[in-house]
């Protein structure tokens, strides 16, 4: 599809959602939230989703919804249908069915793949025991998945229950992010290039290493591995000049945002300014020499996940920055970059929505919500004047 034509579809979308035609069960829930530079209201499209992981919008203006016991969502004018074809994951825990999105050319009918992450339990018949973070696509077809081929599992099955990343986030090079956690147990695991855990990957649209990764070809590192030191990113985005950022959960306070860059060691666990859950003690030094620092360390128990870039003509006051979703805070952030530095943060909510689990940018300009809780929803904000 041609520039004019993404625009014309664009701008035909935006029309539609402005006029009420493309979701007609759209509830008003904040009528007007007052902001430094951009006023927003808060538009629920759906709600009774069950712990909502991600969201996807199509092109035709539908989305797709992960809830992280297992079931992907299909979402048209409020109503809610469950995709047939869904792999099988390990809800337990943190984990379960987690990231949703599109191939970079999804709507020319050759690229129409959906790619999902989740959490994999080990085949009883392996010889292997606990689960691993995977990675697979599928297409949609009617009211199911067809094709699903698992592309990536991470090298070590463990534990189940937690760290498990896991965004997914393509680069202009047709490449696909992905991040796996520590996996929660020894942490240690994030300082060894010989493991997939504590990770940012890159990977092809197969699940294939490029040859020019970072430890490509080296017997010290595994293909995949982008960066290490990386303890579990739930935030992960490629910006419109091809950086990566990630917001990444650290123990009791000190969460981070990262500018992932190739080969980087991000410290994890010998560098960090958490503490311990069960005693005041800190995790590692604030600074080690080799590692790279941070760009941004979230004020108190931030706990993000979900990481968009604003480039958006509905909110041209945000145009470059990026907002950062937060669990246990409840928050949103906006958060002011310029070039590859942080130059300021705001609020824009704090608590009208409780857990932020996910924030998209829409291919029609506006900006996704989900929370994360039992009668979860998907919310639209929309610039007021």
């Amino acid at each position: 599809m041609n520039r004019l034509a993404k625009f014309l579809s664009r701008s035909l979308a935006v029309l539609a959602l402005a006029t009420g035609t493309a979701a007609t069960a759209a509830e008003v829930v904040e009528e007007r939230i007052d902001t430094d530079k951009q006023d927003f209201r808060i538009v629920r499209l759906v709600s009774g989703l069950h712990h909502p992981w991600a969201v996807a919008q199509l092109p035709d203006g539908r989305f797709l919804v992960t809830e992280r016991r297992g079931r992907l969502a299909l979402v048209e004018d409020g109503k809610v249908t469950y995709l047939e074809g869904v792999p099988e994951v390990s809800a337990v825990g943190q984990g379960g069915l987690l990231d949703v999105v599109l191939h970079p050319q999804y709507g020319d009918g050759e690229h129409d793949w959906i790619y999902l992450s989740y959490s994999k339990a080990a085949d009883s018949n392996s010889g292997k025991e606990g689960t691993a973070t995977a990675m697979g696509r599928a297409k949609l077809k009617g009211n199911s998945l067809t094709g699903f081929e698992e592309l990536f599992v991470q090298d070590r099955f463990s534990q189940p229950g937690r760290h498990y990343g896991s965004r997914l986030a393509w680069r202009e090079d047709g490449t696909l992010m992905m991040t796996i956690g520590d996996r929660g147990v020894v942490r240690e695991r994030a300082q060894d290039i010989e493991d997939h855990a504590g990770s940012v990957l890159r990977l092809t649209g197969t699940g294939a290493a490029p040859a020019d990764n970072p430890f490509a070809g080296d017997k010290r590192g595994l293909d995949e591995i982008f960066s290490y030191g990386n303890r579990n990113i739930q935030g992960l985005v490629v910006t419109g000049n091809d950086q990566v950022w990630a917001s990444e959960h650290a123990a009791r306070g000190g969460d981070e945002l990262n500018l992932i860059e190739a080969g980087n060691n991000y410290g994890w666990p010998k560098a960090s300014r958490s503490r311990e859950y069960s005693r005041d003690e800190a995790i590692g030094k604030p600074s080690v020499p080799g590692v790279q620092q941070p760009k941004h360390y979230y004020e108190g128990r931030f706990a993000p996940s979900g990481l968009a870039q604003v480039d958006s003509r509905l909110f041209p006051a945000w145009h470059g920055n990026l907002l950062a979703g937060g669990l246990g805070s409840e928050k949103l952030l906006r958060i002011v970059i310029d070039g590859s530095e942080v130059k300021g943060t705001e609020v824009l909510l704090d608590g009208q929505l409780g857990r932020i689990r996910d924030v998209r940018q829409g291919p029609d300009g506006y900006i996704y919500l989900l929370n994360d809780q039992g009668d979860a929803g998907l919310y639209r904000l929309e610039p007021v004047k």
